[in-house]
């Protein structure tokens, strides 16, 4: 493993900002207010051909256990019993408060190397600041602008000692591709599974029952999850006794546009957008004992068009009031609500009890590999051939379209190039047909499939 490096800080001192910087990307969400982050967030960093994980944390808070920010800071606690070092951040033109000094006490009965990092110290705004650090009794703390980015080569020769030679150890180990595909190109890196759903559905705490720890932020709250966070994950496959490689996706809630007005709730809104783009398999949950609303079709309608292979899990089916009668009406209206992709998996589940977990991730798995599919050009001709036997073209106006061949230009989503001559007259109806017929016989199941219709480059095609 690459060592590992926990930011930690109060709230709003620019943790998120921090660890942006040194990821290279805007990964963490970032806002003026306060408590924007609550998961910790993982990322790769490469600093001066230095590389190591870093953390980002929740803002930690003075607050009864029992809180939503107290709880946020058990997960910044429990964050340190694996670092390799924490970077504690505070901020240099506020100067110390007395939070600061709180966290400044627990990190000096934590076993771990900290750095103080007073962070929007650009200019000599925070030179005070800088000296109070030393205060916390904490070594010499660093002056940074992690918005400008400077003082990152200082950052570096702080962390080199600690972890320099735990990373360049590491580097000759990692070799990670997770794009590999088997002989018959199936892939074989981690699938990149996201849960997305309403807010309140379960979606982090069926992630939790998956991983068997609190690693996600739970409660009775709604919409607690803001940032995408993904997690690596080895799921040991009770059919075949192998351990199979899995990147979970939390995101957060998805409510109606309209009901979407804060600015910070659009940004996780987005974030979780760019999570299902960035997914092989979505799991749409369900609240069972909300069922299916109209809510939950847009959320799938967006996975659907993003090309992504979709399922759909219903949670909290301990609880489920008459539930053969709720798993057959959900089963119908997703056929006629989303009557481009029938037959979509759907599994009953709890992430109280976990029931159905595993039967869940079999599928995603079986629903990748079909996903991934790529059929013989000579097979997709044969079935071709036949499908236009047994439903010729239509001629409007008497002018004859004529289809000529077929061929799959890609996978994940599969993706076929129909050519032939006057395609702009064929109708959608015949389309779907196509569509249909490439799901039904030849084993595309509900994936995304995708038709392009390509006139014959053939000066003399249209007399033919």
């Amino acid at each position: 493993m690459l060592p590992r490096v926990i930011i930690i800080g109060r709230p709003n001192v620019g943790k998120s900002t921090l660890f942006n910087r040194l990821v290279g990307k805007k990964l963490a969400l970032v806002d003026d207010q306060p408590g924007v982050t609550r998961d910790r967030r993982f990322g790769d960093v490469e600093l001066a051909g230095m590389k190591f994980t870093i953390v980002d944390t929740a803002g930690w808070e003075d607050e009864d256990p029992s809180t939503l920010p107290g709880r946020m800071r058990a997960q910044t606690e429990v964050s340190i019993s694996d670092a390799d070092a924490v970077l504690f951040v505070i901020d240099a033109r506020a100067g110390l408060t007395p939070l600061d000094n709180e966290i400044g006490n627990w990190l000096r009965t934590a076993d771990v190397p900290v750095i103080v990092v007073a962070n929007k110290a650009e200019g000599r705004s925070g030179d005070s600041g800088i000296l109070e650090a030393f205060s916390l009794g904490l070594g010499e703390p660093l002056g940074i602008s992690a918005e400008h980015g400077e003082g990152t080569a200082d950052l570096f020769e702080a962390l080199w000692p600690i972890i320099g030679e735990k990373s360049e150890a590491a580097e000759a180990l990692v070799a990670l591709d997770e794009d590999e595909e088997d002989e018959n190109g199936v892939p074989t890196g981690p699938l990149k599974l996201a849960i997305v759903g309403r807010p309140n559905a379960g979606k982090s705490t069926l992630i939790n029952r998956l991983l068997g720890e609190d690693r996600l932020l739970t409660g009775p709250e709604a919409g607690i999850t803001r940032d995408s966070i993904a997690i690596d994950w080895q799921w040991p496959d009770p059919q075949s006794g192998e351990t199979r490689e899995i990147r979970l996706i939390d995101t957060a809630g998805m409510r109606k546009k309209r009901n979407v007005v804060e600015k910070l709730e659009k940004l996780s809104v987005a974030d979780a957008r760019r999570a299902v783009d960035f997914a092989e398999v979505v799991v749409l949950l369900l609240d069972a004992t909300k069922g299916l609303e109209h809510q939950d079709l847009k959320i799938a309608s967006l996975a659907i068009e993003e090309g992504r292979a979709l399922m759909i899990a219903i949670n909290k089916w301990d609880v489920a009031a008459e539930p053969s009668k709720l798993f057959n009406g959900i089963k119908f209206a997703l056929d006629e609500g989303l009557a481009q992709v029938r037959g979509l998996p759907v599994i009953a589940v709890s992430a109280k009890t976990g029931k159905g977990l595993d039967q869940m991730i079999a599928a995603a798995f079986e629903l990748r590999e079909t996903w991934s599919k790529r059929v013989s050009t000579s097979a997709l001709n044969r079935w071709f051939d036949d499908a236009l036997e047994a439903n010729p073209p239509p001629a409007p106006g008497g002018k004859r379209i004529k289809l000529r061949y077929i061929t799959q230009a890609g996978t994940r989503p599969p993706r076929f190039v129909v050519f032939g001559s006057r395609l702009d007259m064929l109708p959608t109806s015949y389309e779907r047909y196509l569509v249909n017929g490439i799901r039904r016989e030849l084993g595309f199941g509900a994936v995304p499939v995708r038709v392009v219709l390509k006139a014959s480059k053939n000066p003399y095609a249209e007399g033919c």
